[in-house]
C-alpha cells in the first residue's frame, strides 16, 4: 500500500510573535512578546499555514519573563511543568540567559541587541535546526540574518523576509566567541568590505546581519512589492549601497519579491468585543457613532457624535512615523475646525510622546486631543470609533494600520511611500474607487492637503459617505486577509522546494474562518448600560457581507 506523501516541514525562525494557533503546544495560548509588526506578521503567517495543513514549526528566543507577564497568575506555578512538554511540540524555544529575563524584545541600537541575537542564532543553528530537521528555512529580519549563511553551506532552502531596513554589524571572532561556528560559512556572510581570506575578516572587517540575511538566503522578500523597489533604487537613506546592490542581485536573478502583510483576522469590527457597539459595512454608521461618544467620554474630549476623529496608531518615534509632520500642524489643524469640534486621538508609546503632550497643554487642547499609552483593547475601540488614520510614515516597508482602518470603515490618511502606495488608493466618490488620501511631498503642506482632503470627504452628505465607506469595508475585508498573504508565502515556499507544501487533506479540524450569518453576530454590544444619542437616520438592519475572493500572485524563482 502506497503511504500517503509527508509534507515538507518548514522552520519560521522570528524575534517576537503575537499569539501561536491552539494546537501548536502546550504554551500556544500563552506565549506573546512584540516589538513591532514582525510580531503580528509571524503569528498571522504561522496561523494560517498551520490551519491549511503545513508541517510548520517556529523558532523564537525564551522571553520567560515576557512570557510569564502573559500568564495568569494561577499558571505562573505551573509554568516550569509546561514547559516540560514543549521538546514534543512545534514551538521550539531558544534558550539563553541573554534574554531569559529581558522585560522587552527590543534595547534600540548597540551591543545588547547583538548580543541577544548573537545567542538567539547559535541556539538555531547548534539545537533546533539538527533537532528539527526542516525542509525549507523561513527567516525574519536582521536578527536572523546569519543563519541563511548556514542554510546554504547545509543545503537547505532559505527565505528572508525584510520587514524594516535596521540591522547590526560585528566581528566574525564576536560571532565565533559566542558559540556559533562560523568558519563552516564564513564565506556565505556580508562583510563591510571584501575578505580576501578568512584570518584577514576575522577581527576587523565587520559582518552586516541584514546584508548577510539577503546575501546567503536563497530567496529574498519584502513585505510590500513597493517597497523592495524604493529599496533597490536607493530612495531611503537607512539603506546602504551594499543592501542595495544585493538586492538587485536577487531581484535580477529572479529570487526577490514583495508580499504584502495582513491584518490578524480578529480585527473586524462584527466580532470585536472592544468595541462598544459590533457592525458590519451595512450598518456601520450607526455604530460607528455610538463607539465615538463612548470614547470620547472614556477620553475626556468633546462629546460630540458629528466630531470627526483623526486617530494616529503607530509608534511614536523621532525616525519613521512622521511625527514631526503632525507636531507642527497639530495646533493649526484643531483650530481651523473648531467649529467643528475636530479631535485627535493617539493611543501609542514612543520618545515623541512627550511633545505631543506638551503641545497639547500649552494650547489647553485637553478636550480635543488625547494622548494616550498604547493598550491594545483601547487602540481597537478608536479604529471602531474614529472616522480616519493618520499615516505620514517617511519611509513604511507595509504598515498594518492602513489596512485596519478601512475594515472598520476609518480611513487613511498617509503619505505616499512603501507599503502605503500599495494598499492607500485616493479617494474618487465620482468613480466609486479608492480608500483613503494620499499626499506626495513629505512636508506639513503636504499633510495639512491631505487632512483637507479627508475633511471635505468628510463634510459630503450622509447617504454618499455612507455608500463610500461600506464598499471600502467589503473590499479591504476581501483583500487585507491572512490567507491571501499566506497563500503567496505557499507559492513561494512551493517554488523554492519544487514540490507541493500540503499533501491530501488538511489534518487540523479548524477550517477557514468566515463571516458568521447568525442574527446575533453584528447585534449591538449590550455590555455597557450608558446610553447615548446620536444623530442619523440610518437603521441597525442585519446584513451577511459576501466576500470576493482576491488572485494570489506568483512569483519566478
Amino acid at each position: 500500500m502506497t503511504q500517503p506523501a509527508t509534507n515538507p516541514r518548514v522552520l519560521i525562525v522570528t524575534p517576537e510573535i503575537t499569539y501561536l494557533p491552539s494546537g501548536m503546544g502546550n504554551l500556544s495560548n500563552y506565549l506573546s512578546v512584540k516589538a513591532g509588526g514582525v510580531a503580528d506578521v509571524s503569528a498571522g503567517l504561522i496561523r494560517s499555514l498551520f490551519e491549511q495543513g503545513a508541517d510548520v514549526h517556529v523558532a523564537i528566543p525564551d522571553y520567560r519573563k515576557i512570557f510569564r507577564q502573559k500568564l495568569p497568575s494561577i499558571m505562573k506555578r505551573k509554568f516550569d511543568v509546561l514547559r516540560n512538554g514543549l521538546p514534543h511540540d512545534r514551538i521550539h524555544l531558544a534558550k539563553d540567559r541573554s534574554f531569559l529575563y529581558l522585560d522587552r524584545v527590543s534595547y534600540g541600537n548597540g551591543p545588547k541587541n547583538t548580543k541577544i541575537a548573537l545567542n538567539f542564532q547559535r541556539e538555531v543553528i547548534n539545537s533546533i535546526v539538527p533537532r528539527v530537521q526542516p525542509d525549507l528555512i523561513h527567516c525574519n529580519d536582521w536578527m536572523t540574518g546569519l543563519i541563511p549563511a548556514m542554510t546554504r553551506q547545509a543545503g537547505i532552502p532559505c527565505l528572508f523576509t525584510i520587514h524594516n531596513t535596521y540591522t547590526e554589524k560585528c566581528s566574525l571572532s564576536t560571532i565565533e566567541d559566542i558559540g556559533i561556528d562560523a568558519a563552516s560559512f564564513w564565506e556565505n556572510l556580508f562583510y563591510e568590505r571584501y575578505p580576501s581570506n578568512y584570518e584577514e575578516s576575522r577581527d576587523s572587517n565587520p559582518v552586516d546581519f541584514l546584508a548577510s540575511g539577503v546575501f546567503g538566503a536563497h530567496f529574498v522578500n519584502t513585505v510590500s512589492p513597493t517597497f523592495l523597489r524604493e529599496m533597490m533604487e536607493g530612495r531611503h537613506n537607512r539603506v546602504n549601497i551594499h543592501l542595495q546592490r544585493e538586492l538587485n542581485n536577487k531581484w535580477e536573478a529572479g529570487c526577490a519579491a514583495g508580499i504584502l502583510n495582513a491584518p490578524d483576522p480578529s480585527f473586524n469590527p462584527l466580532t470585536d468585543n472592544a468595541l462598544f457597539r459590533k457592525y458590519s459595512a451595512k450598518n456601520h454608521y450607526l455604530a460607528k457613532q455610538y463607539n465615538k461618544l463612548f470614547l470620547q467620554e472614556k477620553l475626556g474630549l468633546v462629546v460630540d457624535s458629528r466630531a470627526p476623529i483623526f486617530f494616529w496608531p503607530s509608534r511614536l518615534d523621532t525616525i519613521q512615523k512622521g511625527c514631526r509632520l503632525l507636531a507642527e500642524i497639530l495646533y493649526p489643524v484643531v483650530s481651523s475646525y473648531r467649529d467643528q469640534n475636530l479631535q485627535v486621538v493617539f493611543v501609542a508609546d514612543g520618545e515623541f510622546k512627550k511633545f505631543f503632550n506638551d503641545i497639547v497643554i500649552s494650547h489647553q487642547m485637553n478636550d480635543r486631543v488625547a494622548v494616550c499609552d498604547f493598550e491594545e483593547s483601547l487602540s481597537r475601540l478608536a479604529y471602531g470609533a474614529s472616522d480616519f488614520v493618520l499615516m505620514p510614515s517617511r519611509f513604511e516597508p507595509c504598515g498594518l494600520p492602513q489596512m485596519i482602518g478601512p475594515l472598520y470603515g476609518t480611513l487613511p490618511v498617509a503619505y505616499d511611500t512603501g507599503g502605503l502606495h500599495d494598499t492607500v488608493v485616493q479617494m474618487d466618490v465620482d468613480g466609486h474607487t479608492g480608500n483613503g488620501f494620499l499626499f506626495k511631498h513629505h512636508d506639513t503642506t503636504g499633510l495639512f492637503w491631505a487632512i483637507k482632503e479627508a475633511m471635505g470627504f468628510y463634510n459630503l452628505s450622509q447617504e454618499v459617505k455612507k455608500r463610500q465607506i461600506e464598499r471600502v469595508m467589503i473590499q479591504s475585508a476581501a483583500e487585507f486577509s491572512h490567507h491571501v498573504t499566506a497563500q503567496q508565502y505557499i507559492d513561494l515556499y512551493e517554488k523554492m522546494l519544487r514540490r507541493p507544501l500540503i499533501n491530501g487533506q488538511n489534518p487540523h479540524s479548524f477550517g477557514m474562518r468566515k463571516n458568521c450569518g447568525k442574527k446575533n453576530c453584528n447585534a449591538p454590544n449590550t455590555s455597557h448600560s450608558k446610553t447615548y444619542r446620536v444623530i442619523s437616520d440610518d437603521s441597525d438592519s442585519q446584513n451577511i457581507i459576501r466576500l470576493s475572493e482576491r488572485k494570489s500572485e506568483s512569483f519566478s524563482y
